[in-house]
Formats: C-alpha cells, sequence, structure tokens
C-alpha cells in the first residue's frame, strides 16, 4: 500500500491565499482598518451623508456657518427659534396696538406740605335791611333777613353785622350769622337774622370779608 505525503504550504502559497480572501469578501474591513485620522474630508463624502441625527447637539456655530459658507438655502425654513440668534440680531417688529388700561396703583406717600399761601387783598361786600322797631315792650322783636354774597370767583373768609343806631339802651341784637355755600362746598357769603325791640326803625347791615384764592 502506498503512503500519502503531506507537504507544507509554502510561504508563496500562504500570501496569494490571503490576497484572494481579501479580494472575495473582506475589502470594507481592509478598507476601514487603513484610514488615518483626519483622512476623511468634504471630497468623501456624497452629497446629502450627512443628515441631523448625525450631527450632535450645539456643534453648529455662527463661526463655522461663516467659514463654510452656509446660506439661508442649507437652512431648512421655519425651523429655526429666536434662540438660535444672538442678541439684536432679529430686528424688532412693528408696534403693536396699545393694550387696555390697567388698573390704578396704590396711592404713593405724601410728600412734604408745602408753604402756607397767601391771602389776596380783601374787599368787603355789604347789604341791609330796615328792620320795624315795633312797641319798645320787651320781647316784642321784629326780625329781618339779609344775605350778602361776595363777587365773581370771590371766597368769604368771615363777617360781622352793625346797626345804623348806637344808642345806649336800645334792644338791638344780632341773631344769626351764617355763611352760604357753592356747590362746591365753598364759603362765597353770609346770611344774618338781626331782632330790633327799641320803638324806633333801624338799618340792619351785613359785612362779608371776600378774597380772591
Amino acid at each position: 500500500m502506498r503512503r500519502l505525503l503531506i507537504r507544507r504550504p509554502s510561504p508563496a502559497l500562504v500570501v496569494a491565499s490571503v490576497a484572494l480572501f481579501v479580494a472575495l469578501g473582506g475589502t470594507g474591513v481592509a478598507t476601514i482598518s487603513q484610514l488615518a485620522r483626519g483622512s476623511v474630508g468634504t471630497v468623501q463624502l456624497q452629497n446629502g451623508a450627512v443628515t441631523t441625527p448625525k450631527i450632535r447637539n450645539g456643534a453648529v456655530t455662527g463661526a463655522k456657518v461663516r467659514a463654510n459658507a452656509i446660506t439661508s438655502a442649507h437652512v431648512r425654513n421655519r425651523s429655526l427659534t429666536r434662540l438660535d440668534f444672538a442678541p439684536g440680531q432679529l430686528p424688532a417688529g412693528p408696534t403693536g396696538p396699545q393694550g387696555p388700561a390697567g388698573p390704578q396703583g396704590p396711592a404713593g406717600p405724601a410728600g412734604p406740605a408745602g408753604p402756607p399761601g397767601v391771602i389776596g387783598q380783601i374787599t368787603v361786600r355789604t347789604a341791609s335791611v330796615l328792620v320795624p322797631g315795633g312797641t319798645g315792650e320787651n320781647g316784642a322783636y321784629n326780625t329781618r333777613r339779609v344775605t350778602r354774597l361776595c363777587e365773581g370767583n370771590e371766597r368769604a373768609i368771615s363777617a360781622g353785622t352793625s346797626w345804623s343806631d348806637d344808642a345806649s339802651g336800645l334792644e338791638l341784637w344780632t341773631g344769626e350769622l351764617e355763611p352760604q355755600l357753592n356747590p362746591q362746598n365753598q364759603v362765597i357769603g353770609f346770611l344774618a337774622v338781626g331782632g330790633n325791640d327799641s320803638g324806633q326803625d333801624s338799618t340792619f347791615t351785613v359785612h362779608v370779608l371776600c378774597y380772591t384764592p
């Protein structure tokens, strides 16, 4: 019986077999293992090869946009927000319509009191009425009313009364002296009431002190 002899393959055969294996199915592995760092650039990338999921968040900056001549044609319409722009880059829009007035705020603290005002020139305004003297009996008084208002925009500061007779022993008296007010509750005159029990007629006069504020 003949004995089979197995020979060890020569080095040339081993190299040829490895080359055949790489040529048939191992080209991808061989190519990737041979790429050096930084060797892949824009020339090696096909158009549209870099998609959104491949871009790291915050990786695209204004400097990179300017350096790579990126224009609005490269940006998807309506995809940017205000946060993507530096302050002052977006122009202000037109002024909108005025909104409704808000509620009134609380009153502020009171300021210091101002200096006291000065009253201008005082004018005395008078009015008179004749009061009959009656019989002269005690307690039998005749009374009359008389009113005097200030003029224009004057205000009244005070008032007094007088009689045309000043002889002693005559019973002449002032019963009332009442301020008269305008709709703004300002004093603009006085009403006076005089009583006469002297037995002779006498003129009763009210004197109103008026000033211009």
